[in-house]
Protein backbone atom coordinates (compact mmCIF):
# COMPACT_ATOMS: atom_id res chain seq x y z
CA UNK A 1 0.00 0.00 0.00
CA UNK A 2 1.51 3.31 -0.76
CA UNK A 3 2.26 5.94 1.89
CA UNK A 4 -0.56 8.47 0.27
CA UNK A 5 -2.82 5.48 1.03
CA UNK A 6 -1.92 4.65 4.58
CA UNK A 7 -2.68 8.09 5.01
CA UNK A 8 -5.82 8.40 4.14
CA UNK A 9 -7.27 5.03 4.91
CA UNK A 10 -5.22 5.28 8.97
CA UNK A 11 -5.28 8.52 10.52
CA UNK A 12 -7.98 9.73 12.82
CA UNK A 13 -9.05 13.52 12.75
CA UNK A 14 -6.88 13.89 16.29
CA UNK A 15 -3.69 12.23 13.58
CA UNK A 16 -4.96 14.39 10.75
CA UNK A 17 -5.70 17.34 13.24
CA UNK A 18 -1.45 16.95 14.49
CA UNK A 19 -0.43 16.89 11.05
CA UNK A 20 -2.36 19.78 9.92
CA UNK A 21 -0.82 22.04 12.70
CA UNK A 22 2.76 21.15 11.36
CA UNK A 23 1.99 21.98 7.69
CA UNK A 24 0.72 25.24 8.80
CA UNK A 25 2.94 26.00 10.95
CA UNK A 26 6.01 24.94 8.04
CA UNK A 27 4.04 27.49 5.80
CA UNK A 28 4.07 30.56 8.37
CA UNK A 29 7.65 30.54 8.26
CA UNK A 30 8.09 30.94 4.78
CA UNK A 31 5.53 34.24 4.73
CA UNK A 32 7.34 35.14 8.45
CA UNK A 33 10.80 35.42 6.13
CA UNK A 34 9.07 37.67 3.63
CA UNK A 35 8.13 40.00 6.70
CA UNK A 36 9.37 43.27 7.07
CA UNK A 37 9.37 46.64 5.11
CA UNK A 38 6.34 47.99 3.74
CA UNK A 39 5.49 47.20 0.31
CA UNK A 40 5.09 49.32 -1.67
CA UNK A 41 2.14 50.08 -4.55
CA UNK A 42 0.60 52.64 -7.06
CA UNK A 43 -2.29 50.90 -8.09
CA UNK A 44 -4.54 47.83 -7.49
CA UNK A 45 -2.94 45.76 -9.83
CA UNK A 46 0.39 46.26 -8.18
CA UNK A 47 -1.87 45.36 -4.99
CA UNK A 48 -3.18 42.90 -6.04
CA UNK A 49 0.07 41.18 -7.30
CA UNK A 50 1.56 41.87 -4.10
CA UNK A 51 -0.90 39.70 -1.96
CA UNK A 52 -0.27 37.05 -4.13
CA UNK A 53 3.42 36.20 -3.93
CA UNK A 54 2.44 35.67 -0.57
CA UNK A 55 -0.44 33.96 -1.31
CA UNK A 56 1.83 32.00 -3.13
CA UNK A 57 4.54 31.20 -1.10
CA UNK A 58 2.45 29.66 1.50
CA UNK A 59 0.02 27.71 -0.94
CA UNK A 60 3.28 26.66 -2.73
CA UNK A 61 3.95 24.50 1.01
CA UNK A 62 0.91 24.15 2.70
CA UNK A 63 -1.05 22.71 -0.42
CA UNK A 64 0.34 19.55 -1.54
CA UNK A 65 0.99 18.64 2.42
CA UNK A 66 -2.69 19.05 2.70
CA UNK A 67 -3.65 17.29 -0.57
CA UNK A 68 -1.76 14.55 0.42
CA UNK A 69 -3.00 14.12 3.78
CA UNK A 70 -6.53 14.09 2.62
CA UNK A 71 -6.95 13.85 -1.06
CA UNK A 72 -10.25 13.68 -1.20
CA UNK A 73 -10.89 16.71 0.40
CA UNK A 74 -11.82 19.54 -2.50
CA UNK A 75 -10.18 22.86 -1.91
CA UNK A 76 -11.71 26.26 -1.76
CA UNK A 77 -10.03 28.32 -4.21
CA UNK A 78 -10.96 31.76 -3.42
CA UNK A 79 -10.74 32.62 0.24
CA UNK A 80 -13.09 35.77 -0.34
CA UNK A 81 -16.12 33.06 -1.24
CA UNK A 82 -18.68 33.17 0.57
CA UNK A 83 -22.51 30.27 1.45
CA UNK A 84 -22.26 27.39 1.96
CA UNK A 85 -20.00 24.02 0.21
CA UNK A 86 -20.68 21.46 -1.57
CA UNK A 87 -20.96 18.08 -0.02
CA UNK A 88 -17.94 16.42 1.35
CA UNK A 89 -14.69 17.21 2.95
CA UNK A 90 -13.14 20.78 1.78
CA UNK A 91 -9.76 22.33 3.15
CA UNK A 92 -10.97 26.12 3.71
CA UNK A 93 -7.78 27.92 3.82
CA UNK A 94 -5.83 31.96 4.01
CA UNK A 95 -2.68 31.53 3.31
CA UNK A 96 -2.38 34.56 4.32
CA UNK A 97 -5.00 36.24 6.73
CA UNK A 98 -4.42 39.36 7.11
CA UNK A 99 -2.15 39.79 4.06
CA UNK A 100 -2.58 43.30 3.81
CA UNK A 101 -1.54 43.73 7.23
CA UNK A 102 1.92 41.69 6.30
CA UNK A 103 2.13 44.37 3.52
CA UNK A 104 2.24 47.16 5.40
CA UNK A 105 4.74 45.73 7.96
CA UNK A 106 1.54 45.75 10.41
CA UNK A 107 1.65 42.32 13.26
CA UNK A 108 -2.06 41.39 12.60
CA UNK A 109 -1.73 37.99 10.42
CA UNK A 110 -1.62 34.76 10.20
CA UNK A 111 -1.70 31.37 8.25
CA UNK A 112 -4.97 29.28 8.65
CA UNK A 113 -5.90 25.86 7.23
CA UNK A 114 -9.56 24.19 8.24
CA UNK A 115 -11.51 21.44 7.45
CA UNK A 116 -14.59 21.32 6.52
CA UNK A 117 -16.88 18.54 6.33
CA UNK A 118 -20.85 18.61 5.12
CA UNK A 119 -19.98 22.43 6.30
CA UNK A 120 -19.17 21.99 9.55
CA UNK A 121 -15.53 22.62 10.52
CA UNK A 122 -13.77 19.69 11.87
CA UNK A 123 -10.56 20.98 12.97
CA UNK A 124 -8.43 24.60 12.52
CA UNK A 125 -5.67 25.65 13.06
CA UNK A 126 -4.46 29.55 12.97
CA UNK A 127 -0.47 30.30 13.43
CA UNK A 128 0.98 33.62 13.68
CA UNK A 129 4.35 33.35 13.38
CA UNK A 130 5.57 36.83 14.90
CA UNK A 131 3.93 35.94 17.90
CA UNK A 132 4.72 32.06 18.10
CA UNK A 133 1.17 31.52 19.13
CA UNK A 134 -0.79 28.90 17.59
CA UNK A 135 -4.95 28.25 18.26
CA UNK A 136 -6.58 24.72 17.40
CA UNK A 137 -9.32 23.35 17.44
CA UNK A 138 -10.89 20.00 16.92
CA UNK A 139 -14.70 19.48 17.03
CA UNK A 140 -15.47 17.95 20.26
CA UNK A 141 -12.27 18.27 21.16
CA UNK A 142 -12.00 21.85 22.61
CA UNK A 143 -10.14 24.95 21.86
CA UNK A 144 -6.47 25.50 22.61
CA UNK A 145 -3.43 28.20 22.69
CA UNK A 146 -0.15 26.40 22.13
CA UNK A 147 -1.39 23.48 23.33
CA UNK A 148 -3.16 25.16 26.87
CA UNK A 149 -7.08 25.14 26.67
CA UNK A 150 -8.79 28.34 26.50
CA UNK A 151 -12.13 29.58 27.05
CA UNK A 152 -14.36 32.19 26.50
CA UNK A 153 -15.01 35.54 28.92
CA UNK A 154 -17.29 35.26 31.76
CA UNK A 155 -18.20 39.15 31.67
CA UNK A 156 -22.11 39.19 31.97
CA UNK A 157 -21.92 43.01 31.49
CA UNK A 158 -21.37 44.30 27.72
CA UNK A 159 -20.61 47.56 29.23
CA UNK A 160 -17.78 46.24 30.51
CA UNK A 161 -16.97 44.07 27.74
CA UNK A 162 -14.72 44.94 24.77
CA UNK A 163 -15.97 44.11 21.55
CA UNK A 164 -14.45 43.66 18.00
CA UNK A 165 -15.90 44.40 14.30
CA UNK A 166 -14.07 43.85 10.70
CA UNK A 167 -14.51 44.68 7.03
CA UNK A 168 -14.96 41.27 5.32
CA UNK A 169 -14.11 42.69 2.04
CA UNK A 170 -12.26 46.22 0.52
CA UNK A 171 -15.32 46.77 -1.74
CA UNK A 172 -18.64 46.48 0.03
CA UNK A 173 -21.67 47.56 -1.25
CA UNK A 174 -23.60 50.23 0.00
CA UNK A 175 -25.94 48.67 1.91
CA UNK A 176 -23.45 46.74 4.01
CA UNK A 177 -20.90 49.96 4.57
CA UNK A 178 -23.96 51.56 6.18
CA UNK A 179 -24.69 48.54 8.36
CA UNK A 180 -21.08 48.35 9.42
CA UNK A 181 -21.25 51.87 10.42
CA UNK A 182 -24.52 52.16 12.28
CA UNK A 183 -23.54 49.15 14.49
CA UNK A 184 -20.18 49.92 15.59
CA UNK A 185 -21.69 53.90 16.64
CA UNK A 186 -24.19 51.25 18.59
CA UNK A 187 -21.49 49.63 20.25
CA UNK A 188 -19.86 52.39 21.11
CA UNK A 189 -22.54 53.80 23.06
CA UNK A 190 -23.28 49.95 24.98
CA UNK A 191 -20.02 48.16 25.30
CA UNK A 192 -16.38 49.63 26.97
CA UNK A 193 -14.28 49.71 23.90
CA UNK A 194 -14.77 48.60 20.62
CA UNK A 195 -11.97 47.63 18.21
CA UNK A 196 -12.31 47.87 14.24
CA UNK A 197 -9.75 46.26 12.38
CA UNK A 198 -8.80 42.92 9.85
CA UNK A 199 -8.44 40.23 9.92
CA UNK A 200 -11.80 38.70 11.43
CA UNK A 201 -9.96 35.77 12.10
CA UNK A 202 -7.60 37.09 14.78
CA UNK A 203 -10.41 38.60 16.51
CA UNK A 204 -12.20 35.20 17.05
CA UNK A 205 -9.29 33.71 17.91
CA UNK A 206 -9.02 36.29 21.09
CA UNK A 207 -12.70 35.61 21.49
CA UNK A 208 -11.54 32.30 22.07
CA UNK A 209 -8.92 33.16 24.29
CA UNK A 210 -11.19 35.13 26.41
CA UNK A 211 -9.50 38.46 25.62
CA UNK A 212 -12.34 40.23 23.83
CA UNK A 213 -15.66 39.60 24.60
CA UNK A 214 -17.76 39.53 21.19
CA UNK A 215 -16.90 39.67 17.38
CA UNK A 216 -19.28 40.97 14.89
CA UNK A 217 -19.14 41.43 11.24
CA UNK A 218 -21.68 41.89 8.59
CA UNK A 219 -21.33 39.62 5.01
CA UNK A 220 -18.22 37.76 5.49
CA UNK A 221 -15.87 34.96 3.81
CA UNK A 222 -15.48 31.26 4.67
CA UNK A 223 -11.75 31.49 5.30
CA UNK A 224 -12.48 34.30 7.62
CA UNK A 225 -15.32 32.89 10.04
CA UNK A 226 -14.93 29.03 9.80
CA UNK A 227 -11.61 28.92 11.64
CA UNK A 228 -13.14 31.25 14.34
CA UNK A 229 -16.36 29.84 14.79
CA UNK A 230 -14.85 26.29 15.54
CA UNK A 231 -12.85 28.16 18.06
CA UNK A 232 -15.27 30.23 19.90
CA UNK A 233 -17.97 27.29 19.81
CA UNK A 234 -14.66 24.84 21.37
CA UNK A 235 -14.00 27.54 24.13
CA UNK A 236 -17.44 27.59 25.10
CA UNK A 237 -18.41 30.86 23.23
CA UNK A 238 -22.08 31.07 21.27
CA UNK A 239 -22.34 31.41 17.85
CA UNK A 240 -25.26 33.71 16.12
CA UNK A 241 -25.85 36.03 12.83
CA UNK A 242 -26.68 39.93 14.31
CA UNK A 243 -30.02 39.02 15.25
CA UNK A 244 -29.46 35.81 17.07
CA UNK A 245 -30.64 32.95 14.89
CA UNK A 246 -28.75 29.99 14.18
CA UNK A 247 -25.67 30.83 12.08
CA UNK A 248 -24.65 29.43 8.66
CA UNK A 249 -22.40 30.02 6.14
CA UNK A 250 -25.36 31.46 3.93
CA UNK A 251 -26.38 34.01 6.40
CA UNK A 252 -25.81 37.68 6.18
CA UNK A 253 -24.38 38.91 9.34
CA UNK A 254 -22.09 36.75 12.30
CA UNK A 255 -21.69 37.28 15.84
CA UNK A 256 -19.40 35.10 18.63
CA UNK A 257 -20.09 36.19 21.97
CA UNK A 258 -19.17 35.41 25.69
CA UNK A 259 -22.92 33.61 26.80
CA UNK A 260 -23.07 36.16 29.52
CA UNK A 261 -22.83 39.34 27.07
CA UNK A 262 -24.47 37.45 23.64
CA UNK A 263 -28.00 38.64 24.52
CA UNK A 264 -26.98 42.26 24.96
CA UNK A 265 -24.61 42.12 21.61
CA UNK A 266 -27.64 40.82 19.91
CA UNK A 267 -29.77 43.95 20.98
CA UNK A 268 -27.51 46.20 20.44
CA UNK A 269 -26.90 45.02 16.91
CA UNK A 270 -30.31 44.77 15.84
CA UNK A 271 -31.44 48.02 17.11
Amino acid sequence: MSETLEITDVLSDADLFDRTETAVRAAGLALDERFGDVIPYASRDELMRALAVNDDTVLDILRPRLTRLRPQAGWVEDELDGGALPPGEWWVVDPAEGNVNHLHALPDWAVTATLVRENKPVLTVVHQPLTAETYTALAGGGAHLDGRPVHVSGTADLGLGIVATSQARPDEDDDVVRRIGSSITAMLFDALVVRTSVPATLHLANVAAGRLDAFWQFAGARADLLPGALLVTEAGGRISDAQGRPWTPHSESFLAAAPGVHAEAVATLSR
